[in-house]
């Protein structure tokens, strides 16, 4: 799409959310005069409904613009530090609901994804059970030596890669927007936001990679208790087609259902913490969407997550760094919280960390007087979040969609039980990971990792000399003759300012004009 399409874009979402309310709806503190009196004028065009609620409005705006809109609110809600919480809880109720593709077009999918006859593949291919922005879910049954087998099969919605592609467009251009508009924004660098849902629903739509979260985290969990994800049938899954185990089991907000069963309700909100905080510290690998619909108690008692097509990712540094904050908290050593945030370079030098430490245990000593079963690990980390807002500290996605998904983990948990103590529950797991990974045992890891890093240093020593000795000479040489485009590269380079500058203009004077238009005679 041009630039000139993508501010249309920008126009049409704009108008969809003025009319539905949403602008209307969101706060005014704070709002210079001209943006207040702004807000207050377009609440005029928005359309008069029983409901008042903002969730309402935002539901009914997104359901309007499309799939991919969906798919970005459900991306932002994990978000808060950018959209704020309160607005993150609103797109938290989004539901990813859509209507039912045809069963052709699935059948059709399937095909030109697997390159085989759909009767060949399956003995069964049922209607669709549940469908969503992205994909829909058949039933159905595959024939084995041992007799038919019932199965899963996951199918990408036709033409929602285009689609997506399409409106990526008008979500960049808001970043870039912010970026140059709002400077209070660049620190939480929209366009690297954006360019993260990018990323996260390219691989969403490749259920190829989905299936190998699956397999990944099958590997990492079969030795742990009262857990496991679907078995993934390859030869019948593709970038279009994912097959897999069907789960028969109870949904885990299904809470009376899972008493008559006979389940030990208690025992599964443990587990369940257990679980993700065993993927988080051990694997450096977790569910990064396991609220209630995606978590099932099968016969045996085990908890079985589906649908890994967001998952998170944790590097050693970030596990050492929330494992380190943790036990901060809890033995009180604020100094050292703080301490942690500058060795890992999340906090601007020159902040003072003694001051830092201060706003730390601002935080903390409200806790400790409070109940352990009140006490919220994920609703701490928000907190805390907010609080190094004031030191410049750039944000950390993968940490921000930890500590949402530790919120919906711990809100299953005291579904469960409403009297679960996360700090007793964890203890266990995250006890053993600090004293292997943060006491003693953690120097002797160094020690190997360092000689690791050492020996392929060495194997690389005679390429870095060289390219050093390159680029030695390539500087001695502009040094001399100094920094040259040749002609084609700055006549590009002015063509390309001349047509962004002309467009932009163009733009903003047809987006002025559709505006007056719809105000007039819609």
């Amino acid at each position: 799409m041009s630039t000139l399409g993508a501010y249309f874009q920008l126009a049409r979402v704009g108008w969809v959310l003025v009319r539905e309310g949403v602008v209307e709806a969101l706060p005014s503190e704070g709002l210079p005069p001209g943006a207040a009196m702004a807000k207050s004028l377009l609440g005029l065009f928005a359309r008069r409904r029983a409901s008042d609620d903002r969730s309402d409005r935002l539901a009914r705006a997104v359901a309007r613009l499309g799939p991919s809109y969906v798919k970005m609110g459900q991306f932002l809600a994990t978000r808060p530090d950018v959209v704020g919480t309160e607005f993150a809880d609103d797109l938290a109720q989004l539901q990813d609901r859509m209507d039912f593709f045809p069963v052709s077009s699935a059948k059709a999918s399937v095909q030109g994804s697997l390159g085989r006859p759909i009767e060949e593949l399956y003995s069964r291919f049922d209607d669709p059970i549940a469908a969503a922005s992205i994909a829909q879910v058949h039933p159905g049954e595959v024939m084995t030596p041992s007799g038919p087998r019932k199965v899963a099969i996951k199918v990408v919605r036709p033409g929602v890669r285009q689609r997506f592609a399409h409106d990526l467009q008008a979500m960049y251009l808001v970043a870039h927007l912010q970026e140059r508009l709002m400077p209070s924004a660049r620190r939480l660098r929209p366009v690297e936001v954006t360019r993260t849902l990018e990323q996260t629903t390219k691989v969403e739509m490749d259920l190829r990679l989905e299936a190998a979260a699956l397999s990944e985290i099958a590997e990492n969990t079969k030795d742990d208790p009262g857990f496991r994800v679907p078995k993934v049938d390859w030869e019948r899954t593709g970038r279009d087609v994912i097959t897999m185990e069907w789960i028969d089991g109870i949904k885990m907000s299904h809470v009376e259902a899972l008493s008559a069963a006979g389940h030990d309700l208690n025992l599964l909100a443990d587990r369940l913490i257990q679980s993700f905080l065993r993927h988080t510290l051990r694997d450096g690998f977790f569910h990064a969407d396991m609220h209630p619909g995606n978590l099932f108690v099968d016969a045996a008692g085990d908890i079985v997550a589906v649908d890994m097509g967001i998952v998170g990712r944790l590097g050693k540094k970030e596990r050492r760094f929330l494992a380190e904050i943790l036990y901060g908290f809890i033995t009180r050593d604020y100094m050292r919280v703080a301490e942690v945030h500058f060795e890992a370079g999340y906090v601007p030098a020159h902040h003072d960390v003694a001051s830092f430490a201060q706003a730390i245990r601002a935080i903390g000593e409200p806790i400790h007087g409070q109940p352990a079963e009140t006490i919220s690990m994920g609703k701490l980390l928000t907190l805390l979040f907010e609080v190094t807002e004031l030191f410049d500290m750039q944000t950390r996605p993968e940490l921000v969609m930890l500590q949402k998904t530790m919120v919906v983990v711990e809100g299953v948990a005291r579904i469960l039980n409403p009297r679960f103590n996360m700090w007793k529950a964890s203890e266990p797991v995250v006890g053993e990971w600090i004293r292997t990974n943060l006491g003693p045992q953690r120097i002797l890891v160094d020690v190997r990792d360092g000689l690791k890093a050492a020996f392929k240093l060495a194997e690389a020593a005679p390429e870095i000399v060289a390219k050093t000795e390159k680029f030695s000479r390539e500087i001695t040489a502009m040094s001399e003759n100094g920094l040259r485009f040749d002609a084609a590269t700055a006549e590009a380079i002015g063509k390309s300012e001349a047509r962004h500058g002309r467009s932009g203009r163009v733009a903003l004077w047809v987006i002025a004009a559709a505006l007056i238009y719809i105000a007039i005679y819609i």
